[in-house]
C-alpha cells in the first residue's frame, strides 16, 4: 500500500515535471472559440467607434491679450497612427478659468492637417486658459476624448491679478484604482511583472487555489495597443504562480493593454505598460549658431535613418518664440498616450519622455485607465447608436423642432434648409423620435444666409439650433492670485512688446492672398426649370395676380375668403395637382401664397417654374415656382416667426503669418521698432526632393534667447519633433 502511495506521488510529480517543461500557453476547441469571438468582438468594436487623436501645436504657450495664437492641427486615426485620409472639421476653443469659451474656430482639415489662428481680445483678464480641440465624432466621447493643454494669457495693461484653474482630475489622482488589487482579492488572479529585459516581457500571473478549481486552471491573455491585437492566447496554469514571456518585438510601440480574462470569457485583471520605440531615425539640423538683430537666419531639417526603409518628412510647423520653460510636450512624445487615458500630470506634459525616469511612467500608468477599450461593451456586441456623425467633407448642423406650446419633441416633420439667393439651394431634413434633425453643408470659407423652417408651418413648432460646439466639460474652479512682483522678466518683456507693435502698427497677421479651400459655384437644385420667365421681356404689369395668369402657362393663383392658393396642373394630364406647389421667393420657401400676391412686379427679375413632378430624395414637389429678385437676398420678404435666419460659416478663413524681410539696408535702416514675440510661424513647412526642409526668416530688434520648434509627421505617418536653442544678439545696423 504504501510502495503503491510512493509511486502514486512519483506520477504525479513527474507529470508536473513535465509539464514545467511544456509551454504554458495551450490550444484547444473551446478556447480557439473563444479567442476568435473575442478577436471578432474587439475588432468589430474598434470599427465601430474609431478613436481619432489630436495634436495642436502653437507658436507658444504665453501670450499677451490682444495678439494672435497661431496653430497647425494634427488629427490622427488611433488604430494606425497615421494622419486621417478624410476631410473633416476640426473646433478649437479656448476655455477660460470657469470653462467659458473665450475664442471658438472650426477649422478645416484635409488629409489630417490644418491650420489657422485666433485673435486673442484684448479685454481678456489675465489668467490661465485651457485650449481645446476635437471633431464632431469626438463630441460622442466628450470631455475626456479632445486634446487640451494650458495657455497662460496676460493683459499688458493689468497684470497683477491672474485668474488661475483647478485642472480636471488626473488619473494618478483617481479614486479607487490604487493598484488594481482589489480587483485580484475578487477574482483570485492577478498580474505582475518581472525581470524586464529589453527583449523579453516577463509576465506573473498569480492564481488562488479557488480561482484555478472553478477555472480548471485556465485563463485567458489578450494585449491590445491602439486598437491592435499584439498577442492572444489561453494559459494552463501551474501552481500559484506562472511565469511567461513574450519576445517584445510582438508589442506595438506605445501603451500596452493587458487584460486576463477567466475561463468564461469574464475580465479578471488588466495593466497598462509602456513599450518603447527603437529609435532608428535622427534629425540632421543646420542653423546658424551666432544671429544678430535683424538678420536671416536659415535652418535645414532632414532625418536620418539607421538602415531601416527611406523616411522622410511629409510636413513640418515650425515656430520661434523666446524661451520662457513653458513647454509641452512634443507631439511624438503626446501620441504615446494621446487622450485615451485621461488628462496627464504635468510631469508627463511638460516633460520629454526620454528625459523621464522609468518610474514616473509605471507609477502613472498603474493608476490609469484606457476610456476608450470598454470590455462590457465589447462582449455583449451591442453597439448603441451615437449622436454625432464624423464630418467628412461635410458640416453637420443640428437643431430640435419643438411645439411652441408644450415644448414637447414634434417628430416625424420635414424642414427646409434655405441659402438665399439666385441659385436656389435646397435641403430638407426629417425629425426623429426626440425631434432632431440634421443639415450637412459644404465646407469651404464663404458666410453663408441660412434659412431654416419647417415645411407645416400651421403647427406652430419652434426650431432650437444646437450649438456645433461641446457643452460637455471637466470639472473646474477659478481662484484669483496676486502677480504683482511676481512676473518672470520673459513676461514682462513680452507685454512691453505687445504694446510697442501696437503703437506702431506692426500688423501679425495679413489675409492669405489665394484662399485654402475652393469655393464652387452653386447650381440651382431643380436644374433647368420647364419655363422661364424674364420680366424684363415683357411689359411690366401692376400685381403678381395679373403676371402669373397672363404670363405663366399652367399655373393658377385663386383668391379664396382665407386668401389665396397658387395651382399648378400636371403638363400630361393637364389636371391639377392634389397638393399644392412648392413657393419659393431668392430660393427660399414661402407657405403663404398671398406673400406672393403682395411681391412687387418691379422688383422681380424672373420665374423659374417646374410643372412635372419632382424628387429629392424621398420628398416629393407637386411642382415648383421659384420668384427671383433682382437683389437676390429675400431682402423683401419678412422673415416668418416660424423660421430661423443665421449667417454661418463652415471654416474660418486662414491667414498668413507676418513677418520683415529686412534684405535691403532701407529696410534694415528702419526706425520703425520690431519687437515681435514670434519670429516665425510656419504650419506647413514641406521637404524639397532631396528631402529636406528649408526655413528662411529674419531676426527682430530683441537681443533673447529663442527656442525653434518642430513638430511634424513622416511618409511612413509617423509623428517626429524637434527643439533647438538660438541666440540672438544686440548688432550694429549695416
Amino acid at each position: 500500500m504504501k510502495e503503491r502511495y510512493i509511486i502514486k506521488n512519483l506520477l504525479r510529480f513527474s507529470a508536473a515535471l513535465l509539464i514545467g517543461f511544456l509551454p504554458v500557453s495551450v490550444s484547444g476547441q473551446d478556447q480557439v472559440f473563444f479567442l476568435d469571438t473575442l478577436t471578432r468582438k474587439f475588432l468589430n468594436y474598434c470599427e465601430t467607434y474609431p478613436r481619432e487623436e489630436i495634436y495642436v501645436h502653437t507658436d507658444r504657450e504665453e501670450y499677451v491679450a490682444g495678439e494672435y495664437i497661431w496653430f497647425q492641427i494634427y488629427l490622427f486615426d488611433r488604430q494606425s497612427d497615421r494622419l486621417a485620409p478624410d476631410g473633416t472639421i476640426a473646433y478649437l476653443e479656448i476655455l477660460n478659468a470657469e470653462n467659458r469659451p473665450v475664442v471658438q474656430k472650426r477649422i478645416s482639415v484635409e488629409g489630417g492637417l490644418g491650420s489657422g489662428q485666433a485673435w486673442l481680445p484684448d479685454t481678456l483678464s489675465s489668467g490661465r486658459f485651457m485650449l481645446r480641440t476635437y471633431t464632431n465624432w469626438m463630441k460622442n466621447f466628450m470631455p475626456s476624448n479632445c486634446f487640451m493643454k494650458d495657455l497662460s494669457i496676460y493683459n499688458a495693461i493689468n497684470t497683477v491679478n491672474f485668474m488661475n484653474r483647478t485642472m480636471p482630475m488626473q488619473q494618478e489622482e483617481a479614486p479607487g484604482t490604487d493598484s488594481g488589487m482589489s480587483e485580484f482579492a475578487e477574482s483570485g488572479i492577478g498580474m505582475s511583472f518581472g525581470n524586464q529585459g529589453k527583449d523579453i516581457l516577463e509576465i506573473n500571473i498569480d492564481a488562488g487555489n479557488s480561482y484555478r478549481s472553478d477555472n480548471n486552471n485556465l485563463c485567458y491573455m489578450f494585449i491590445e495597443t491602439h486598437g491592435r491585437i499584439d498577442y492572444k492566447n489561453s494559459i494552463i496554469l501551474i501552481g500559484e504562480t506562472t511565469r511567461i514571456q513574450i519576445p517584445r518585438s510582438m508589442l506595438t510601440p506605445g501603451v500596452n493593454q493587458v487584460t486576463l480574462f477567466s475561463s468564461s470569457g469574464k475580465p479578471v485583471d488588466e495593466r497598462l505598460i509602456y513599450t518603447e520605440e527603437p529609435v532608428t531615425r535622427h534629425p540632421a539640423v543646420r542653423s546658424t549658431d551666432g544671429l544678430m538683430t535683424r538678420t536671416m537666419e536659415e535652418i535645414e531639417y532632414e532625418m536620418k535613418n539607421d538602415g531601416q526603409a527611406d523616411s522622410r518628412i511629409m510636413t513640418m510647423s515650425v515656430s520661434v518664440a523666446p524661451e520662457t520653460g513653458n513647454t509641452f510636450m512634443d507631439i511624438s512624445d503626446y501620441m504615446i498616450f494621446g487622450s485615451e487615458f485621461g488628462v496627464l500630470p504635468d510631469t508627463i506634459q511638460r516633460s520629454r519622455l526620454s528625459d523621464l525616469s522609468p518610474g514616473v511612467i509605471d507609477r502613472f500608468l498603474a493608476t490609469a485607465k484606457s476610456n476608450w477599450i470598454d470590455w462590457d461593451l465589447i462582449l455583449s456586441g451591442k453597439h448603441q447608436a451615437l449622436k454625432y456623425n464624423p464630418e467628412h467633407e461635410y458640416l453637420s448642423l443640428s437643431g430640435h423642432l419643438v411645439s411652441r406650446g408644450t415644448l414637447e419633441p414634434d417628430s416625424g416633420q420635414y424642414l427646409f434648409l434655405s441659402q438665399p439667393g439666385k441659385k436656389a439651394i435646397f435641403q430638407y431634413a426629417r425629425t426623429d423620435r426626440e425631434g432632431y434633425f440634421n443639415f450637412s453643408l459644404p465646407v469651404n470659407e464663404m458666410i453663408r444666409d441660412i434659412i431654416i423652417q419647417p415645411e407645416e408651418a400651421e403647427r406652430n413648432d419652434l426650431i432650437r439650433m444646437e450649438p456645433s460646439f461641446s457643452d460637455a466639460f471637466f470639472e473646474t474652479a477659478a481662484f484669483r492670485e496676486t502677480l504683482s512682483g511676481e512676473l518672470s522678466p520673459s513676461i514682462s518683456r513680452m507685454c512691453a512688446n505687445y504694446q510697442v507693435n501696437a503703437i506702431y502698427g506692426n500688423a501679425e497677421a495679413e489675409v492669405q492672398e489665394v484662399p485654402l479651400l475652393t469655393v464652387t459655384e452653386p447650381r440651382t437644385f431643380y436644374g433647368k426649370p420647364d419655363f422661364e420667365l424674364n420680366m424684363d421681356d415683357y411689359v411690366r404689369l401692376p400685381v403678381m395676380e395679373e403676371v402669373i395668369f397672363e404670363l405663366l402657362d399652367g399655373v393658377q393663383m385663386r383668391k379664396k375668403k382665407s386668401g389665396y392658393e397658387v395651382i399648378i396642373s400636371d403638363p400630361d394630364f393637364n389636371l391639377p395637382y392634389d397638393k399644392p406647389p412648392v413657393l419659393f421667393v431668392d430660393g427660399v420657401v414661402v407657405h403663404d401664397p398671398a406673400v406672393i400676391a403682395a411681391l412687387d412686379p418691379g422688383l422681380v427679375e424672373k420665374i423659374d417654374v417646374i410643372r412635372a413632378r419632382y424628387v429629392i430624395g424621398d420628398y416629393l414637389f407637386s411642382g415648383l415656382v421659384n420668384f427671383i429678385t433682382y437683389a437676390g437676398d429675400y431682402s423683401c420678404i419678412s422673415l416668418p416667426v416660424y423660421a430661423v435666419r443665421l449667417p454661418y460659416r463652415t471654416a474660418e478663413q486662414v491667414m498668413k503669418f507676418h513677418s520683415p524681410d529686412y534684405s535691403t539696408p532701407e529696410s534694415r535702416q528702419s526706425r520703425i521698432p520690431d519687437f515681435r514675440n514670434t519670429l516665425y510661424w510656419n504650419p506647413s513647412a514641406t521637404p524639397d526632393n532631396d528631402g529636406i526642409c528649408a526655413m528662411r526668416f529674419w531676426s527682430s530688434d530683441l537681443s533673447s534667447d529663442y527656442e525653434i520648434i518642430m513638430q511634424g509627421v513622416t511618409t511612413d505617418g509617423k509623428p517626429v519633433s524637434f527643439r533647438k536653442a538660438m541666440k540672438v544678439e544686440k548688432g550694429s545696423l549695416k
